[in-house]
């Protein structure tokens, strides 16, 4: 058999499409972090409790889980602009309708609306990127790229504590509406590009496979912290998942035409960049769920102050997102990693050591240098890990990093909370005891209500610094692999493996070659 055609190669990359689609990205970022600050006044407003309210987070999650193993399908099917008309038209009607939600449920139907939007555009901006750019420039692409999508968590704490201070929680969405319409308006009239009808189907029985498969998984795990790893609910669903996901896999790896390729783990860069990256996202919640209640719950400082705690560590990261992709063109992932990782080790242990009198300004200096360590890291190493793969992998690499993320985070979610959770119950415990036998026989009511309050504090306190301890070793975990990097070059498939590969897939990799999407912008 003969080798298939070589790739062709865009000459200028699309800017103007690429522009287009990192707004709508950017308005998607930013409608994530503008929300979570926001959960108490919508409890107090909606009249629900937290294990309701945090469903605003888990419902987008879970509907990410279920729609990011299609996005491979779905960006080999159609084109750029179709794509991207219906994300961002689903994600501005979500908008609207959670702005003017009168109940929850509305409300959370709105935000369900946004996830299945957004959950396209992500891997969607990604592939445009990847077969954008050649290997030696994508480093700086994916740098300029960084420092868009993370100016949104830089300003969105801050822009969402000020927001509910001055008005309600119904100005986040409202506030987003129009920009996310302007956007949709832009994309309709500005986007043009063509793409040859392509014969391929979705395997519906996969995509409920994948559904229960990363839904389960996503659901279990993020219920745990609330629920309990002793709940049915919680060990059934993670079960179910685990099982259909094994079954997801092997019914992938058994089809011609597989709606997520999982034989891209044969290529070793993208399988340990993948690993890496989901180990870090892991560590990375630590900062991003307890330092939170730590700073609130603990410390009693406002949102907006909180807010402003990030700020510095937010910006800084997206400043850095260029450099460091200029930095990993020269050098390669692995020195960008190695360092990135030991400064996040490092800042994590001292997030370990928190007292009732570590100072503000010790928080924002400490998050923000671990926020300059992480930002040396999942760009080059995603990057490294998808460089390797052929182009005709790109959706289904770009696919498997977004979902794995989304998984990972709802481990490390559930796995920290957990921690958190029994080691301040125990604490609590012991230190109650002891508090109450230094009261003596007949206390007050205030004494017994005012030491019950310092022991779940300090408990708590114990619970955050251990969760932090544990996280420590985590990103441990994923230093140690980054040793193992090594820059990547494009693979090409042997001639043993196109003898070899199944025919209905060497005729999608034949027709991605010389068929390739023409990317046609107002550049």
């Amino acid at each position: 058999m003969q080798q298939a055609a070589p790739n062709t190669t865009i000459n200028r990359p699309p800017y103007g499409i690429l522009a287009i689609l990192m707004i709508g990205a950017f308005i998607a970022f930013l409608n994530n972090t503008l929300l979570n600050i926001a959960l108490p006044s919508i409890m107090t407003e909606l009249q629900v409790g937290p294990s309701t309210v945090q469903w605003l987070t888990t419902g987008f999650m879970l509907v990410n889980g279920v729609l990011i193993p299609t996005t491979a399908f779905l960006i080999q099917k159609y084109s750029v602009r179709n794509l991207f008309i219906v994300a961002m038209g689903l994600f501005a009607v979500g908008t609207v309708m959670a702005g003017f939600a009168p109940i929850f449920g509305v409300l959370l139907a709105g935000r369900m609306m946004q996830a299945s939007g957004s959950a396209i555009l992500m891997p969607l901006l990604m592939n445009v990127m990847l077969v954008s750019f050649p290997i030696e420039k994508r480093g700086t692409a994916m740098g300029i790229f960084g420092l868009i999508l993370m100016g949104a968590p830089a300003i969105g704490p801050t822009l969402s504590g000020w927001l509910i201070e001055h008005y309600d929680w119904r100005m986040l969405f409202h506030f987003v509406s129009p920009i996310a319409v302007g956007v949709l308006l832009l994309g309709v009239f500005l986007l043009k590009d063509r793409k040859e009808k392509q014969d391929i189907r979705l395997d519906r029985f996969s995509v409920v496979l994948s559904s229960l498969g990363f839904g389960g998984l996503l659901y279990g795990f993020s219920s745990a912290g609330a629920k309990g790893w002793d709940s049915p609910l919680v060990y059934g669903t993670i079960a179910i998942g685990t099982l259909s996901l094994v079954w997801f896999i092997l019914r992938q790896l058994g089809k011609e035409k597989p709606m997520l390729n999982f034989r891209i783990y044969r290529y070793p860069m993208f399988a340990l960049s993948s690993a890496i990256s989901m180990v870090i996202t892991m560590a990375m919640f630590s900062g991003m769920i307890l330092l939170p209640i730590y700073v609130q719950t603990i410390r009693g400082i406002s949102p907006l102050d909180a807010g402003l705690l990030m700020l510095p560590g937010a910006i800084v990261m997206a400043l850095m997102s260029p450099i460091t992709g200029k930095l990993f063109d020269k050098y390669g992932g692995r020195a960008l990693a190695i360092t990135g990782l030991a400064i996040t080790v490092v800042t994590t242990y001292f997030f370990s050591q928190l007292t009732f009198e570590t100072t503000y300004t010790q928080l924002l200096i400490l998050y923000t240098v671990r926020m300059f360590g992480m930002s040396m890291v999942f760009m080059p190493v995603s990057t490294n890990g998808l460089n390797q793969l052929p182009t005709r992998f790109y959706p289904h690499g770009t696919a498997m990093n977004n979902t794995l993320q989304q998984v990972s985070g709802a481990i490390g979610t559930a796995l920290l909370v957990t921690l958190m959770s029994t080691r301040a119950e125990s604490v609590g415990r012991e230190l109650s005891g002891d508090a109450m036998a230094a009261l003596g026989a007949n206390p007050s009511t205030e004494a017994i209500a005012g030491v019950q309050q310092q022991v779940m504090m300090q408990g708590m306190l114990e619970g955050i610094n251990f969760a932090f301890f544990v996280s420590t070793f985590i990103a441990v975990v994923a230093l140690v692999l980054s040793f193992f990097i090594k820059r990547a070059t494009q693979a090409e498939d042997s001639e043993a493996e196109v003898e070899t590969a199944p025919m209905g897939e060497l005729a999608g990799a034949d027709g991605e070659r010389k068929v390739k999407t023409k990317l046609v912008g107002n550049n």
